[in-house]
């Protein structure tokens, strides 16, 4: 099958969420379909994207975007019932180039990653699937709540299109998939369980347990420029850490992650360390003793990771995982296994290929 998909952004290197998803979806499709690879670009592109995306595609196409054409394309948004995320991905231009691509390949099935791209996906007469992967208008109302009061409006303006269009949008495409169940619940639809969830993988070849010794008590990573990890990065140091640092005050926590928000920037102390990115992030990982991780995880509470609601509950549990290191170990192990079960690149992405050959 001859699949074209639509990106947002170039898929390497894979500092970002949707990047790595993309890249890891594209290289097990790779094994049995033909992909042409059509992904916009608003920064510089990186000297090893080609050649890595090459590996695996039959071809690519960068379409470049510039900073005049995202001005223009968000001073008309204003007029327009589309949120900007959608507007700062689309022009005309574009989309012109993408339908005269899919004109010339002829593909099979259309692939759209993130509702911002989903627009150059209108007028096309194939077989189409959206991947939400993340539901934006929940996380611009998260972001209302602490916003300065002069942006309220507009964030509040831009939850309520992204809430219509996550809901129009679903129409349009023959499939629809997301990264989680708490995430499909968010989708506001009336057939949202319809949506299949594809979880993301983890390369278990690439990350496996090392030895390394350990300067670091605590590990907190991701793309730190995301709003929800900004959030989450300032309420472990601000809220977690000195309830933990009141039973140990050495205790030491590693923030790693690409483009720090100044908000986590400024979280640095004598006990806080942000990295910004890391050429190998395995090093993050087995240099610290403890991960926080993410509640959609789905993974057993005691088993697999330890569950907490308050701050005074994640220092219990740091504390008693810092205490008992063969019981971390257990549970280290079975998390180890947990993900070897339930994140796998090559099935997750099989349920994706499910829905392409029906």
């Amino acid at each position: 099958m001859r699949l074209f998909i639509i990106l947002p952004r170039v898929p390497y290197p894979t500092e970002k969420g949707d990047k790595l998803r993309a890249f890891y979806q594209i290289k097990q499709l790779a094994k049995k379909h033909e992909i042409i690879l059509c992904a916009l670009n608003d920064g510089d592109l990186h000297e090893d994207a080609i050649p890595v995306l090459k590996k695996f595609v039959k071809a690519i196409h960068i379409i470049p975007i510039s900073k005049v054409s995202i001005a223009f394309n968000l001073l008309r948004s204003l007029f327009s019932k589309k949120p900007l995320q959608v507007c700062y991905f689309y022009n005309a231009s574009s989309a012109a180039k993408i339908h005269n691509l899919i004109r010339d390949y002829k593909p099979d099935h259309l692939i759209c990653q993130l509702i911002r791209v989903a627009e150059y996906a209108k007028g096309i007469d194939i077989p189409k699937t959206l991947d939400y992967q993340d539901v934006f208008s929940k996380g611009i109302e998260r972001r209302i709540a602490g916003a300065p009061f002069y942006l309220k409006p507009f964030l509040k303006i831009e939850y309520h299109r992204l809430l219509n269009y996550e809901h129009d949008v679903f129409e349009r495409f023959d499939n629809k998939i997301i990264i989680s169940e708490p995430d499909r619940e968010l989708i506001p639809h009336p057939d949202r369980n319809k949506i299949v969830v594809v979880a993301n993988g983890v390369d278990t070849a690439f990350f496996r347990p090392m030895e390394h010794e350990k300067h670091y008590d605590l590990l907190f990573t991701g793309n730190m420029g995301y709003p929800p990890n900004i959030e989450s990065a300032e309420y472990l140091v601000n809220q977690i850490l000195p309830e933990i640092s009141a039973q140990n005050p050495g205790i030491r926590l590693l923030i790693a992650g690409a483009s720090p928000h100044l908000r986590v920037l400024v979280l640095k102390s004598e006990q806080v360390t942000v990295t910004g990115w890391v050429s190998d992030i395995r090093d993050s990982y087995a240099s610290a003793r403890i991960l926080l991780a993410f509640k959609a995880l789905n993974a057993r509470a005691g088993i697999e990771l330890l569950v907490s609601q308050t701050p005074q509950e994640y220092a219990s549990h740091i504390m008693f995982l810092l205490n008992n290191p063969d019981k971390a170990n257990e549970i280290a192990q079975n998390g180890y296994d947990f993900v070897r079960r339930n994140f796998n690149w090559e099935t997750e992405t099989d349920k994706l290929e499910n829905l392409l050959n029906h």
